[in-house]
């Protein structure tokens, strides 16, 4: 059985940093591809960004320069640094994996407070 737990969540004050993590436990085989999104109170979830099995990243516009996702393949690890937060970055933050686009989990998700 996948699973997914994600950690590092919190409260924050603006132009802060946080660091999430993500551990992938089971038996995986395939193309995996990780990436974050995040929900807010009242709005659809949102794709944050994603890092695929050859390292490519790639990132919502609302993050871009500010986040940056990595993973350690050998681990199961995936983290989204996050920095120059803003309150509107509050949200549940979700790790996913896609493994070649036919299977998709998800984590059970961490809190994020951007608050002064």
């Amino acid at each position: 059985q996948v699973q997914l737990v994600e950690s590092g969540g919190g409260v924050v004050q603006p132009g802060g940093s946080l660091n999430l993590s993500c551990a992938v436990s089971g038996n995986i085989f395939g193309i995996r591809t990780m990436a974050w999104y995040r929900q807010a109170p009242g709005k659809p979830r949102e794709w944050v960004a994603r890092v695929r099995s050859d390292g490519h990243t790639s990132y919502g516009d609302s993050v871009k320069g500010r986040f940056s996702i990595s993973r350690d393949n050998a681990k199961d690890l995936v983290d989204l640094q996050m920095s120059s937060l803003k309150p509107e970055d509050t949200a549940v933050y979700y790790c996913n994996l896609n493994i070649a686009g036919v299977y998709e989990y998800w984590g059970q998700g961490t809190q994020v407070t951007v608050s002064s």
